[in-house]
C-alpha cells in the first residue's frame, strides 16, 4: 500500500471514485479540500499525470483503496480538519483508514499544532484512536465525537467516547461492537 497527499485545498485536488464502492465519492469531486489517498501499483512520481482530476476522467480511478479529504479550521491557524474519510467496500476493515489518517495527519501536522476529526460511529471512533486520535470530550452539533491529534491521554478519554455511544440508539453491530469494548483499552496505534 502506498499513500500520497494530492494536494492542499488551495491546489484544487479532485478525484472520481466509484459511487458504488465507495461512501461519499461525490464529497471528492469538489475541489474545496485537500485529498490524500492510499493506492495499489507504482509510486505516484512514476505516473503521468495520475490520478487525473475528476473532469478528466473517463473511469473512476481504480487503484485508489482510500481517500481522505482536509481542509484548514476558519477560526484557528494551527487546526486543520480531516473531513472525509472513505475506504472502497472491499477493503473495509484491513486498517486503510487508519493508516490513510495517520498519513495525513502527520502531513497535517508539519505545519500546525493539531489535527481534528469529527466522528459519527463507534467503528470510525476505534479506527481514529488506531490513527492516533484521541477523544476531546467535544461534541459537533450533530452528534459527531470531536477526536484529535496529538492527544494529551488518549487512553483516559477513550471509554468515555465509547459511553457516549452507548447512550445512543445503535444498530445491533454498534451495540454488540461497543460491549466487547467495554473496559478495555484503546487499541494499538498503527504506524502512518
Amino acid at each position: 500500500m502506498r499513500y500520497a497527499v494530492l494536494g492542499g485545498p488551495g491546489d484544487g485536488p479532485t478525484l472520481r471514485l466509484d459511487w458504488e464502492a465507495f461512501s461519499y465519492a461525490g464529497k471528492f469531486v469538489m475541489s474545496n479540500t485537500g485529498k490524500a489517498v492510499a493506492y495499489e501499483g507504482a509510486p505516484a512520481n512514476k505516473r503521468d499525470g495520475w490520478p487525473p482530476a475528476a473532469r478528466e476522467a473517463d473511469a473512476p480511478v481504480s487503484d485508489v483503496v482510500g481517500a481522505v479529504s482536509f481542509n484548514d479550521d476558519r477560526t484557528d491557524d494551527a487546526t486543520a480538519w480531516l473531513r472525509y474519510v472513505t475506504v472502497r467496500d472491499d477493503r473495509r476493515g484491513d486498517g486503510v483508514g487508519a493508516r490513510l489518517c495517520a498519513f495525513a495527519a502527520e502531513h497535517l501536522l508539519a505545519g500546525r499544532e493539531r489535527v481534528r476529526i469529527a466522528v459519527n460511529n463507534p467503528f470510525a471512533y476505534e479506527a481514529l484512536h488506531k490513527a492516533g486520535f484521541g477523544y476531546t470530550g467535544e461534541e459537533t452539533g450533530v452528534a459527531e465525537l470531536v477526536l484529535e491529534r496529538p492527544h494529551d491521554d488518549p487512553d483516559a478519554a477513550y471509554q468515555s467516547g465509547l459511553d457516549r455511544y452507548r447512550a445512543r440508539d445503535l444498530s445491533p453491530e454498534e451495540t454488540a461492537f461497543l460491549e466487547r469494548k467495554r473496559g478495555t483499552s484503546p487499541p494499538a496505534p498503527v504506524d502512518g
